[in-house]
C-alpha cells in the first residue's frame, strides 16, 4: 500500500536557523527593555542602548547614573554564563561590568567579578561623582556603606537612619524567643 506523500514544503535547516536567530534577537531586545524598566523602577535613568556595534560605546542598557558600569543583558533559557562574562569583559573596555540575566518566569540575576562586588560593598565603587551623575538613591547607598564600614572598623560613627530603621525591623526584642 502506498503511503500518502507529504506535499507541504519543507524548511531547510538553514531556514530554521534564521527563524531561531530572529527570535533570539527579538527576545534579546525585549530583555534589554525589561531590564532598563527594572532599573527605572529602582530610581535609575535607563534605556536600551544602540545595538549596532557592540562594545563600551553601545552597551545593552544605557544610564547616565551608571555610566561607570558596562551592562550586558541576557534573556535566554540556557545561558552559557562563562561566555556571557567573557563578552561583557571584552565589550567593557576596562570598565566594571555586570551580566544581568533572566530565564522565563524567573527573577533577574546579576553576575559580576567578586572583586567588583567587594569594591561595591566597601563603597569604593562607583568611582566618584565626576564619572557621571549619581542618583540620590545611589548616593545614599554609598554613604550608608561607608558609615557601616567605619562602624565596623571601630571608629564608632553612627550608621545612617535608613540602615538603623531596617535593622530595627529585623531584630527581635530581648523578651521574645
Amino acid at each position: 500500500m502506498n503511503q500518502p506523500q507529504n506535499t507541504s514544503p519543507r524548511l531547510s535547516p538553514q531556514c530554521g536557523e534564521g527563524v531561531r536567530r530572529k527570535n533570539s534577537r527579538r527576545k534579546g531586545k525585549v530583555g534589554e527593555r525589561e531590564f532598563a524598566s527594572l532599573l527605572r523602577e529602582h530610581g535609575f535613568d535607563a534605556r536600551r542602548g544602540q545595538q549596532f556595534a557592540g562594545g563600551a560605546d553601545s552597551p545593552d542598557v544605557v544610564s547616565d547614573a551608571l555610566a561607570w558600569l558596562h551592562v550586558e543583558v541576557k534573556r535566554v533559557q540556557n545561558l552559557n554564563l562563562t561566555d556571557a562574562c567573557v563578552q561583557a569583559e571584552g565589550d567593557s573596555r576596562g570598565k566594571p561590568w555586570v551580566v544581568a540575566h533572566r530565564r522565563n518566569h524567573a527573577p533577574w540575576l546579576i553576575t559580576m567579578r567578586a572583586e567588583i562586588f567587594f569594591e561595591l560593598l566597601r563603597g569604593e565603587l562607583p568611582p566618584d561623582e565626576s564619572m557621571g551623575h549619581l542618583s540620590p538613591g545611589l548616593s545614599r547607598t554609598r554613604l550608608r556603606l561607608k558609615a557601616t564600614a567605619r562602624q565596623e572598623g571601630g571608629e564608632g560613627e553612627s550608621v545612617s537612619s535608613a540602615h538603623d530603621a531596617r535593622s530595627e525591623k529585623t531584630e527581635k526584642p530581648n523578651n521574645q524567643k
